[in-house]
């Protein structure tokens, strides 16, 4: 018994080891192959907001199931692997991960029924996997190497600005496809939020249900909240690379300038090696 839980034990840490690794060339072969999904997945939603062939809007429901069951596939081993399953079930990435898929499994599940047509509309849920995207950037080691803690910030500001726009475009979208003769495809849910964002306004298209309205308040306001809070702490490590952490012995200031001989807050004498050469 003691040797079966033994190799049960070591093929879940396995299983955990290879979804969170970015150096081996396995760990490196997952990373890529899930962002290329995801990619794709998000993808799939936008090109079937446009008129195209049945025959092809076929093709392009085989690529979701598809996709949907390797996330599926990957939601599970990601619980089985975890060393607190409760916990990995409750984050936030793992909550995402679920949603996006739920909507097109259950219609696998249930495609001639009336829960069927009532959970349909919810596939445009699958927006919400650019939000999976944020796992790639929890630390600084990619599967291409290792990058800057300014660049990975930097980053997350970028991706927080496309998540933003996406996720908003598309819940826009849902919202109001139905009944707004100004929103045909998500280009037109992209355009418009864009411009909700950026405060110009043109009147062009306006928000013609309640939910649309909401969606584009909630909108707004995570713009002016998350964008300067995350761009804020780039131009804060920008202005203070050139500082030293040497503390002042009478306040405890710990950032001075390179060359200062005195605390900036105290007046205390400070010692610090400095080469005036540099």
């Amino acid at each position: 018994m003691d040797g079966e839980a033994e190799t049960q034990n070591g093929f879940r840490g396995t299983v955990q080891f290879y979804l969170l690794d970015h150096q081996t060339l396995p760990g490196k072969a997952i990373d890529v192959a899930l962002l290329l999904l995801n990619l794709l997945f998000v993808c799939l939603f936008i090109v079937e907001t446009y008129p195209v062939a049945d025959g092809f809007r076929d093709l392009l429901w085989a690529l979701e199931v598809l996709i949907a069951t390797v996330f599926l596939v990957e939601y599970v081993l990601r619980l089985y692997g975890a060393q607190n399953r409760v916990a990995e079930f409750l984050n936030g990435y793992a909550m995402v991960d679920l949603f996006a898929i739920l909507p097109t499994l259950l219609l696998v599940a249930f495609p001639a029924s009336m829960f069927a047509v009532n959970v349909g509309f919810l596939r445009v849920l699958r927006i919400v996997r650019v939000f999976r995207f944020y796992r790639f950037t929890k630390d600084a080691e990619f599967f291409f190497g290792t990058v800057e803690d300014n660049t990975l910030r930097a980053m997350r500001l970028l991706l927080t600005i496309l998540v933003l726009l996406s996720a908003s475009a598309g819940l826009f979208y849902s919202a109001e496809q139905a009944v707004n003769p100004g929103v045909d495809t998500f280009g037109d849910a992209f355009y418009y939020t864009v411009v909700a964002l950026s405060t110009v306004g043109f009147g062009d298209i306006i928000p013609a249900t309640t939910a649309g309205r909401w969606i584009t308040v909630a909108s707004i306001l995570a713009a002016i909240i998350v964008i300067p809070r995350q761009a804020s702490r780039i131009v804060r490590e920008w202005t203070t690379r050139e500082k030293v952490t040497v503390a002042c012995p009478e306040c405890g200031l710990a950032s001075h300038d390179r060359d200062a001989s005195h605390c900036k807050a105290c007046g205390h004498v400070i010692y610090q090696e400095y080469d005036s050469r540099g």
